[in-house]
């Protein structure tokens, strides 16, 4: 069982910068927690993958919409996951959440790879 705790949401002026936390537990790298992800729901639309880091040798991959604006990263014990988060737009707001996964959810970035989920953090970017 993998528990994932996301923070670091909150209201932010359309151009700032935000970082987002999620504390991975317990910690050490298994199977299912090969990789962690950061995920985004805007109300109305469907959940959409937004960077993934495959947490042993850290290769990071982006969805293009995020790419040069957000940076995934982890913390020296790979027990605690960032998401950076600059030049923000309107558009960005969203309910953000974590995710652990298998090698293939980060290779592929589809949902189904990652099976286990943190309760989201709100990110609410004003213009």
């Amino acid at each position: 069982q993998v528990q994932l705790v996301e923070s670091g949401g909150r209201s932010v002026q359309a151009g700032g910068s935000l970082r987002l936390s999620c504390a991975v537990a317990p910690s050490g790298i298994t199977t299912t927690s090969r990789c962690v992800g950061w995920f985004r729901q805007a109300p109305g639309k469907e959940r959409e993958g937004v960077a993934r880091i495959y947490r042993s040798v850290a290769n990071t991959y982006y969805a293009d919409s995020v790419m040069g604006r957000f940076t995934i990263s982890q913390d020296s014990t790979k027990n605690t996951v960032f998401l950076q988060m600059n030049s923000l737009k309107p558009e960005d707001t969203a309910m953000y959440y974590c995710a652990a996964g298998t090698y293939t959810g980060c290779v592929t970035g589809g949902r189904s790879s990652f099976g286990y989920w943190g309760q989201g953090t709100q990110v609410t970017v004003s213009s």
